[in-house]
């Protein structure tokens, strides 16, 4: 069984405003006091903004170990944001943002970005989730980069979950995937000859002083510099745990399947960069009420034949993960129901804001409890 694991960002969102707070460091410590000692210490980290905390599940083989896991850490922070007047949510961007800026983590690195991007690094009030899959090599890892770029823009549709800013609709299912992408190197990945050739280039972007070292590699799939790992990181933080846990298992069944085809000698999609940038750009724009990148045919195709194309590319992995029935329920419910993002438009509708913050919010204590697994943070 190929591992999993998933990274989780969240905003600090003022209880009575909803609006951002600066609270990361001391939630983040409060969190770490309820920690139990075999849950690792790594699990709840700071963030670029000081309203932003990230978490991370242990290496996982099952989905539900990662949605237990989750469940629990959402929980430790929820309860430690409460001392303060905060709670977390799971929102790609703020649905209400202040005039204030937020102060910027204390590190070097990032007093370093600051004075890069300054206003860039001020609205990155953005969370997204990032699943992390285990591959066999670096070699083959970016053969499987090469296989997945196609599908990161059907995947950012599915997993739409910003479409607030500022106190305004943006338009868009995903804004976090838009001011993400103004970054020097993001976007889907470009396609590589040879590891040798991935190498190279970024080794290129970084003794050129176009970017600070390589953790400025900003695409939303790519080798993971920590672990041997794939990172895809495409998509928005979701409402749910559960939901989360289901798009590791699809992310999963597409690094298994990209790794079939390598076995198997299968030529690797074409699709030249232009137009995979056009189709992210339309998936973070329509989320899955528009068309969406078919891959077989290089065109805009109805979003349930794109996603529909997905599960059938991915089929006998999922089923032999054991994950067919979780995955594809999973995509069923978002082309019924529609996205997180089409949930947070109804509770405007209902309720304004604050009754998107409520939404937003109530992922933070809902799932059933998890214990520790043994494993490692990553």
């Amino acid at each position: 069984m190929m591992t999993v694991g998933v990274e989780e960002e969240f905003l600090l969102l003022d209880t009575a405003t909803g609006l951002p707070v600066p609270l990361a460091g001391k939630v983040r410590t409060a969190a770490g006091l309820r920690c139990r000692p075999e849950w690792g210490e790594g699990e709840v980290q700071t963030e670029l903004l000081q309203a932003q905390l990230e978490v991370a599940t242990p290496v996982c083989t099952a989905l539900d170990e990662v949605a237990g896991h989750l469940n629990r850490m959402r929980r430790l922070v929820a309860e430690a944001a409460g001392d303060f007047g905060c709670r977390p949510g799971c929102c790609g961007t703020p649905p209400i943002h202040g005039q204030d800026p937020i102060p910027v983590t204390r590190t070097e690195r990032y007093r370093a970005m600051t004075e890069q991007a300054q206003l860039l690094v001020a609205e990155q009030l953005i969370c997204g989730m990032h699943i992390h899959v285990g591959v066999p090599d670096r070699e083959r890892a970016v053969e499987v980069l090469n296989r997945v770029r196609v599908w990161l823009p059907t995947l950012v549709a599915m997993a739409a979950n910003s479409p607030f800013w500022a106190g305004s609709d943006s338009g868009y299912a995903s804004w976090r995937t838009v001011v993400f992408g103004r970054w020097a190197v993001s976007g889907p990945p470009p396609r590589f000859a040879s590891l040798a050739d991935h190498d190279r280039r970024i080794q290129d972007l970084v003794s050129g002083d176009l970017i600070m070292d390589t953790g400025q590699i900003y695409w939303q799939a790519r080798l993971s510099e920590r672990y041997p790992t794939i990172e895809v990181r495409c998509m928005d933080v979701q409402l749910r745990a559960e939901d989360a846990a289901r798009f590791a298992g699809l992310v999963r069944a597409l690094v298994d399947t990209a790794l079939r085809e390598t076995e198997a000698g299968l030529p690797v999609p074409e699709c030249p960069p232009e137009l995979l940038q056009a189709a992210n750009w339309h998936a973070a724009r329509y989320g899955l009420s528009g068309g969406l990148l078919s891959p077989y045919h290089g065109t805009l195709v109805r979003a349930e034949a794109a996603v529909g194309g997905l599960l059938s590319h991915v089929a006998q992995a999922l089923a032999e993960a054991g994950d067919r029935e979780q995955v594809t329920g999973l995509a069923e419910e978002l082309l019924e129901q529609g996205t997180a993002a089409d949930r947070q438009r109804e509770a405007f509708a209902r309720e304004g804001l604050l009754g998107v913050v409520g939404l937003v919010t109530a992922g933070m204590t809902a799932g059933p409890a998890a214990g520790p697994t043994a494993g490692t943070t990553d």
